[in-house]
């Protein structure tokens, strides 16, 4: 029997859908065959597609129907599974440690551990950035995890609750949802808000009327929503969110939240019930002191071309918490779900090769254009690259069904083609039986 200690180590931190990917990708290649043991480190139990955040937010998703349990894809997958939130490395000993995790009561669950590793591939993802904006921690909801997007739903469904027996001020809607930041996150959380609320009115809410008593503000300090994407593809959403009267302020730069609002430095202030900050991301803050890697002004660890750490060749990094470059005189590897995927299959064949003896690939990003999802309203887009020189811009339903394919391309990639098939007609038979939106 092969001795397990002797067996290269790829111990993978982060199981979003780069390092998730990456997991099953080496499992099934290197893990099936005892080639290597992979391992995936996560805080969580359960693994939900970041890009459906918004989604469970506004209560059109439940995430108990998306969730995977990582323990049950690591055993159908040929990986071993470490819950804990890593918190140091030890570069000399090859190890990385996870804090003690403790149960809903505070009692420690784990002890803090300590796991080793040949190659370490750092995939933590992003989180919310507020910029030191004074009251933005504490009075903002930072839509970076399912329990942010939880609370967030349960807090939107007590506030229609709440609106149906106060007074309603002449022209004013009860309660406004305020959300700073005008990019995908913000605008899809708009488009599904409002869908959700219409819906809830036909829900028994008879006093609660979408249009009258509830006001979504977008707040963006750049000239445009969407500001990295096409000004066509901008300008598409923006049509598409007046059209349901959502409040749009552009060039509009935060510089306060407080409990009754959000302040504007052209003076400009919002009184606001629910304030959700979607601008900006940055790396978990742990990284800028990780023994001694390169990192970035946000924290994002700095990678060449084959995602190796800039300082330490046996470490790589990949999806929105490295910064990887596209080329003398270009912009670093955007953070995007496509990017987390493209570079964890090119690291499962990196790797599985670095095990061969042979050398590294470098990365190549490739743009296969943004589509941006407005709930049932719209979907808008621009695919790049293979369709033509330049872009193509979509919308309708071409753009919702591309829209939809993504999230399936994921699941493949994690689940299988058969079950996503059983899943997706899981699905289709959930929309029947269950009310549209969540309730609780």
């Amino acid at each position: 029997m092969q001795n397990k200690e002797a067996v290269h180590r790829i111990t993978i931190v982060g199981g979003g859908a780069g390092g998730l990917e990456l997991a099953v990708r080496l499992g099934k290649k290197l893990g099936k065959k005892g080639k290597a043991v992979i391992t995936l480190v996560d805080a969580s139990r359960t693994h939900l597609w970041k890009p459906l955040l918004h989604q469970v937010a506004a209560g059109t998703l439940d995430s108990h129907a998306d969730e995977r349990e990582y323990f049950a894809l690591a055993r159908s997958n040929h990986f071993e599974f470490r819950l804990g939130r890593m918190d140091g490395l030890s570069r000399d000993k090859k190890e990385i440690y996870l804090e003690p995790t403790l149960d809903e009561n505070g009692i420690e669950l784990l002890p803090r551990q300590a796991i080793p590793y040949d190659n370490l591939v750092i995939a933590l993802g992003s989180q919310t950035n507020d910029f030191g904006t004074p009251g933005a921690r504490e009075n903002c909801i930072m839509l970076d995890s399912l329990a942010a997007a939880e609370r967030f739903h349960q807090k939107l469904i007590n506030c229609c609750l709440r609106a149906q027996t106060q007074d309603q001020v002449a022209g004013e809607g009860r309660f406004t949802v305020t959300i700073i930041g005008g990019g995908a996150t913000g605008v899809e959380l708009a488009a599904e808000l409002h869908m959700t609320t219409k819906i809830l009115s036909s829900y028994g809410l008879v006093n609660f009327h979408p249009e009258k008593d509830l006001k979504i503000v977008i707040v963006d300090a750049s000239p445009r929503l969407l500001q990295m994407l096409p000004e066509r593809l901008s300008e598409a959403v923006a049509r598409e969110l007046r059209s349901i009267a959502v409040e749009v302020h552009t060039n509009e730069k935060v510089v306060e939240v407080s409990k009754s609002g959000v302040q504007m430095a052209s003076g400009k202030f919002i009184p606001s019930g629910i304030v959700v900050w979607a601008a900006g991301i940055k790396a978990p803050e742990f990284l800028k002191d990780l023994d001694g890697l390169e990192c970035n002004r946000i924290n994002q660890l700095v990678v060449n071309r084959s995602l190796q750490t800039t300082r330490d060749p046996s470490i790589f990094a990949l999806g929105d918490c490295c910064a990887c470059p596209q080329g003398e005189g270009l912009p670093n590897v955007p953070p995007r779900a496509q990017s987390a995927h493209q570079q964890a299959s090119l690291l499962a064949k990196s790797l599985t090769r670095q095990l061969q003896g042979k050398p590294l690939l470098d990365f190549t990003y490739k743009d296969h254009g943004s589509l941006v999802s407005l709930g049932n309203y719209s979907t808008v887009g621009s695919l790049m690259g293979a369709l033509a020189s330049g872009s193509v811009f979509i919308e309708g339903t071409l753009a919702k069904w591309m829209y939809w394919s993504l999230h399936k391309h994921h699941q493949v990639a994690v689940n299988g083609l058969f079950h996503t098939w059983l899943s997706t007609w899981a699905e289709t038979i959930d929309r029947v039986r269950n009310p549209r939106i969540k309730l609780h």
